[in-house]
């Protein structure tokens, strides 16, 4: 009888718990694996997935099956509209196969942990077990507490705790790829090229050679930046005028890499230390963790999951009503070139550099005092790497209705940061090319031209004055104080 391997955001075949775990029981018990992806389009629309993050995962799909029919194991594709219709989807492949037993990572949101109970209930009444496994982060949510039992809602003292853990427990092994089982009489589904759904269709994305699919693809981008940039990392991770970041996002978010397999290459980049020698290894140690510690608060406070505030107090700000600014922010016309540079990348490349999605965040609720769920819903929409945890994380960060311990009034500058990150504006002339002639100093801020030179541009006026920006904002954090 095979054992069925449920696969969700944890498309690769090394390094993977619950596959290494049911080609291991099946192999004991005589048995096959039989894998499984339930394509769930109705769901994911009311999630707000991209479509070039669906393109990622199909085609990141194409490439595990042929993965897996290197070690014999057939994948079927299941079509499950919401999942609600999930359980029945997979009670029927059972029967089709015979199985027994359904393996499965863990996934924290909480509809999707509402889909595994359910899944897990209609499972046992057929006898079918379900054996789950931590495998999202390199220590499982849940494990690190206060000495008082409570969860870690600050930073600093979680990398601590977390750092401590790995230390005295050792680092957990990266799992080898299962061995090859004998052949089965089941064969594999075709990967659709689209996906059709009555709320939405998803198309191919347009330019998939930006994002190359597959674990394959991905270990090879690992091996790149651990070998040429995280030895630069701390001092390059903030320009976005050039390729310093590790650009593995996309792949941790559908997990076509495991967080423990980066964590592995950073400590032998760094003498097998999670604080060593090397500043940039180091660093990016620091970034997995941040990784990490939105995860664990996601498990933790479940109405992270339903659009509330972490600070609930903080549910009570006046936002404004402002659809033209919203919509001249999106669009990346807001007459700030850093962050019209920045919406401009997002909306062709489906992807945006961190220290860019800080200063246009910060922008969106502190500038325009603009509710910080209207952007996250954008970003959510529009990203290759959308992942609730790490985008929901970022965007409560910036609005200050999160975690961070820091003085609710942090207020990014976005001329100074554009000064301070990009300042020849090299990321600016290649997504405002309106703007491409002016000076390194003037391209920064062109309403500081003479009016006449001004309207030579063809580019927007500063849809917000900033020198009213600090006043309102501290205003509307203030009254919900009174």
């Amino acid at each position: 009888m095979p054992t069925l391997m449920w696969f969700r955001s944890d498309l690769r075949v090394t390094d993977n718990t619950a596959l290494w775990h049911a080609c291991r029981d099946a192999s004991r018990e005589k048995a096959g694996v039989v894998a499984v992806y339930t394509i769930c389009p109705d769901q994911w629309a009311s999630h707000d997935m991209a479509p070039v993050k669906v393109d990622l995962i199909l085609r990141t799909l194409r490439e595990l099956s042929t993965e897996l029919g290197t070690l014999n194991i057939p994948l079927r594709i299941l079509n499950a509209p919401r999942f609600s219709d999930v359980p029945a989807a997979l009670l029927k492949v059972c029967r089709e196969v015979g199985a027994q037993a359904v393996y499965l990572n863990k996934e924290y949101e909480i509809n999707e942990l509402r889909r595994d109970e359910a899944v897990a209930g209609a499972l046992a009444d057929e006898e079918i077990s379900t054996h789950a496994f931590d495998d999202q982060t390199v220590v499982p949510p849940g494990s690190l507490r206060t000495g008082e039992g409570r969860w870690y809602t600050v930073f600093t003292p979680f990398k601590k705790s977390w750092i401590k853990l790995l230390e005295a427990q050792g680092i957990p092994e990266a799992l080898p790829r299962p061995k090859k089982q004998e052949p089965l009489t089941i064969t594999s589904d075709e990967i659709p090229l689209r996906i059709k759904g009555p709320f939405m269709t998803f198309d191919p994305w347009p330019r998939p050679e930006l994002w190359p699919a597959g674990e394959k693809a991905a270990m090879k981008r690992l091996s790149r930046f651990v070998e040429k940039s995280i030895a630069s990392y701390k001092d390059h991770r903030d320009i976005p005028g050039i390729d310093g970041t590790s650009t593995l996002s996309h792949h941790l978010s559908i997990g076509s890499i495991s967080p423990r397999q980066c964590l592995h290459a950073a400590l032998e980049a760094n003498s097998g230390k999670l604080d060593g020698p090397s500043p940039g290894a180091t660093h990016w140690i620091s970034e997995l963790v941040w990784r990490e510690f939105y995860r664990h608060l996601l498990a933790a406070y479940p109405r992270l999951c339903m659009g509330r505030a972490f600070k609930p107090e903080t549910e009570r700000i006046m936002w404004r009503d402002d659809p033209e600014g919203f919509d001249a922010w999106r669009e990346g016309r807001t007459g700030l070139p850093i962050v019209d540079a920045a919406m401009r990348s997002l909306l062709h490349t489906g992807w945006m550099h961190n220290r860019l999605r800080m200063v246009v965040a910060m922008y969106l609720t502190k500038d325009l005092l603009i509710d910080w769920r209207h952007g996250e819903r954008h970003f959510m929409r529009h990203l290759v790497d959308g992942d609730l945890a790490q985008n929901n994380g970022g965007w409560q960060w910036s609005a200050s209705t999160g975690t961070d311990a820091a003085p609710y009034f942090r207020i990014f500058n976005p001329i100074s940061q554009s000064r301070k990150f990009d300042p020849d504006g090299t990321f600016i002339r290649r997504w405002v090319p309106e703007l491409a002639d002016l000076d390194s100093e003037t391209i920064h801020d062109p309403s500081e031209l003479p009016l006449l030179l001004r309207s030579t541009l063809k580019y927007p006026e500063p849809i917000v004055d900033r020198a009213i920006v600090k006043d309102r904002v501290l205003a509307a954090f203030q009254a919900i104080k009174a």
